[in-house]
């Protein structure tokens, strides 16, 4: 046998040995570095960031600020309720969603098993009301309203109740002092949902899942300052989830009080005053319709003429905003929505509009005197105005002969607007009008008084109204030619020959359009706000200013003070002599015009009221009542919808909120102990720091007071005490009866 000696490894098998090594090698570099990276470079990163898989947050809610009328009375403020509230994070988890559970809470409640249900499920697009619009991870309110007693059978049986709470928490509470609801203008709260949490993680104002935000009126306008910020403490926890330690804690932020110009001794006078309104008139028969007028809708706004604060809003009908509190239940949600509802929910103050009528007036007027028109010059007031075999009748065929235009505005002259609004169109050119801008002296004016958009009042979904004019018809032409073209007929019905007129020329500006225009009708719409902008304006001397409801916004502790000041936008269209001229005619309105028979006995020398009233026409319903007024101190406007004339439906209750401002007694003398608000309010109501609100120092000696200011040929002073309203004399007038419909006014062929 051969020995062979061991001569060492193979080169193959080295050169494998190598490449082993240098990988083991690169590993455990690579590894090492991933630790250093880890642990040294980006250490302090995930030592946080391991923490805060084991901290928890408990949110402390923000008690939301409270709003408060001009005085420091609260219209809207929070108390603390027994809230049952359900987890359906863990309904979900049990075998029927938590069914029986549910069932179960609905007898202890006293309530109906389904209603209970319904509050739990989600809303989305196909999910009808009422259900919960919050996140799914908020524990969903059953009710607000829970007695000791249910509350303790809650939770001394939690064995029998999983994913049921029952604590006391502050809730919102709209208080209605006096019984002043002012549910329009303060809207109501409602949970935040998931998009609104997400839009709003990036600002300065981000959302926590149990936050309640604002979703209308004065709630949703001012809801940042309102809502505060909740207070959140973070809670070291181990694996098992018990509490360790304490990471940190930031303390919950109050929301701010929002101090308001709603007086609400005014503010119930003004609902009170367009309910009774409305009622009356339903107890009115209509001859031309054959039937009680229906009064189904109204709205009153009483504002400062020189600063656009809103003293008082009432919308109707209206609803009681608590049903808001806890989540609102199916069948108040569709008393509010539903189609026989009137739909409650409507602000008409700022969303309601309608053709004005003869309070329109002013806007003619003005446009005929920037026309060149004499303010005396002697107008022809017929019985009747004639144009392209169409007649437009005045009032009861009335004639007064050649008037002033102070005198069409006082007798409400229908024939004269007629003639120099025809007049003018034809200048333009007619239906084909000339080269060149035509000067459209009675649109333009109407834009020059803030028609056609938004007032900019502090409350949210303001509508803007319209001007019928040339750009208008232009556009809404182009927008529904189609449809007139295919529902029009020649010699159909009266809406198929309007239909068949309109898909011909409705982009033109025709005479009838301008006709009707000059007195308030037609395509002509305005909110109740917007004229109380214009008759504010003609009151203070011209200038028109933003209204205005928010007057402060005062932290909780009464240290921060930011006012809201009134805000100019603009002037009206006129000169101080036909601003004079207007006043006057307006002035006559109440003693000798159309609102005359309303207003007597009232104290003319000493309080001067000046007024327009308004009939609208409305094709397919029964006539708008409006009447627009001013004083020295206040504008009131009112408009009741299907009620007949405009001092005949709303003429007895404007005397009266004017009656209870000013302390009119019914013989027609002033008791100044018994006036509401003789002056606007000035002062700020002043919080202290425990939150208790001291009111504006008021007059101790009124009289002495009232007899300074008469020497001064002021108006009486404030005063704070409750007053009543005056009865007021009847009386027999023109403006008792209806004006019969005009033929064509509503659009009259060329």
């Amino acid at each position: 046998m051969t020995n062979i000696p061991e001569t060492g490894r193979t080169p193959r098998v080295q050169i494998r040995l190598v490449v082993i090594q240098i990988l083991v090698l690169s590993l455990l570099g690579t590894l090492g570095g991933r630790l250093w990276y880890l642990q040294i470079r980006e250490g302090a990163a995930y030592a946080k960031e391991a923490s805060g898989n084991h901290v928890q947050q408990v949110v402390q809610p923000a008690p939301r600020g409270s709003i408060l009328d001009a005085r420091g009375v609260a219209i809207a403020d929070n108390e603390t309720r027994l809230v049952v509230s359900a987890s359906r994070t863990d309904l979900l988890k049990m075998k029927d969603d938590g069914k029986a559970v549910l069932t179960k809470l609905a007898g202890v409640l006293g309530m109906k098993p389904e209603d209970v249900i319904l509050k739990v499920r989600l809303c989305d697009a196909k999910t009808p009301k009422p259900c919960w619009n919050g996140s799914p991870y908020q524990p969903i309110p059953i009710t607000d309203e829970a007695t000791a007693k249910q509350a303790l059978q809650i939770r001394e049986r939690a064995e029998d109740f999983p994913g049921i709470t029952a604590e006391p928490e502050a809730v919102r509470r709209y208080a209605a002092p006096g019984n002043a609801n002012t549910a329009q203008v303060l809207g109501y709260l409602s949970p935040v949902t998931d998009d609104e949490i997400q839009k709003a993680q990036n600002t300065d104002s981000p959302y926590l899942r149990s936050d309640q935000v604002g979703r209308s009126g004065l709630e949703r306008q001012y809801d940042k300052e309102l809502r505060g910020k909740a207070g959140v403490t973070r809670y070291e926890v181990d694996n098992l989830g018990r509490v360790i330690g304490k990471a940190q804690a930031d303390a919950a932020e109050p929301g701010a009080n929002l101090v308001t110009s709603i007086d609400s001794r005014v503010q119930r006078i003004a609902e009170y005053e367009l309910d009774t309104a409305m009622k009356t008139a339903r107890q009115q028969f209509d001859k031309i319709t054959g039937e009680n007028y229906k009064a189904d809708s109204g709205a009153v706004v009483v504002m400062e003429a020189k600063t656009g604060r809103v003293v008082a809003m009432a919308s109707a009908p209206t609803y009681d905003p608590n049903v808001w509190v806890g989540g609102i239940s199916g069948k108040d949600y569709a008393k509010l929505t539903g189609k026989k509802s009137d739909y409650p929910l409507i602000n008409r103050a700022i969303q309601g509009q309608s053709a004005p009528g003869s309070t329109f007036k002013v806007v003619s007027t003005a446009a005929a005197v920037e026309a060149g028109y004499v303010w005396d010059g002697g107008y022809p007031c017929t019985s009747s105005y004639s144009v392209g075999g169409q007649v437009f009748k005045n009032f009861e065929g009335e004639s007064f002969g050649p008037i002033s235009l102070g005198r069409a505005l006082e007798v409400s002259c229908d024939t004269v607007f007629y003639g120099l609004a025809d007049r003018e169109w034809k200048k333009d050119g007619g239906i084909n009008p000339k080269k060149g801008q035509p000067k459209d002296y009675f649109y333009k004016a109407a834009h020059q008084f803030g028609l056609g958009k938004e007032t900019g009042i502090d409350l949210p979904n303001e509508v803007t109204g319209r001007v019928p004019d040339r750009t208008w018809k232009a556009d809404y032409w182009k927008a529904n030619k189609n449809a007139w073209c295919k529902s029009g007929k020649k010699d159909g019905s009266y809406v198929e020959k309007i239909a068949y007129e309109n898909c011909l020329e409705g982009n033109k500006m025709r005479e009838g359009d301008s006709i009707n225009y000059s007195i308030g009708q037609g395509d002509t719409l305005v909110t109740p706000i917007q004229e109380a902008v214009i008759y504010g304006a003609l009151a203070n001397g011209g200038t028109m200013y933003q209204p205005s409801i928010g007057k402060a916004v005062v932290s909780g502790d009464g240290k921060t003070v930011r006012e809201i000041k009134p805000k100019s936008v603009g002037r009206l269209p006129v000169n101080k002599a036909t601003v004079k001229g207007m006043g006057e005619a307006l002035a006559g309105v109440v003693t000798r015009g159309t609102a005359a028979w309303k207003f007597n006995g009232w104290p003319q020398d000493k309080i001067q009221l000046h007024a327009k009233t308004g009939t609208a026409e409305v094709y397919g319903k029964q006539t708008t009542s409006w009447l627009a007024t001013y004083s020295k101190d206040y504008t009131v406007i009112m408009t009741i919808a299907q009620a007949g004339t405009g001092s005949g439906a709303s003429g007895e209750a404007v005397r009266n909120i004017y009656s209870a401002l000013y302390g009119v007694q019914a013989d027609g003398s002033i008791d100044t102990k018994q006036a509401l608000l003789p002056t606007p309010q000035k002062g700020l109501p002043k919080v202290r720091t425990d939150g208790t609100i001291v009111s504006p120092k008021v007059s101790d000696d009124p009289a002495a007071d009232l007899r300074k200011m008469e020497e001064k040929g002021d108006t009486p002073p404030d005063e704070n005490q409750p007053a009543g309203t005056a009865t007021n004399p009847t009386a027999t007038n023109r403006d008792t009866r209806r004006r019969p419909r005009r033929r064509g006014s509503r659009r009259m062929p060329t």
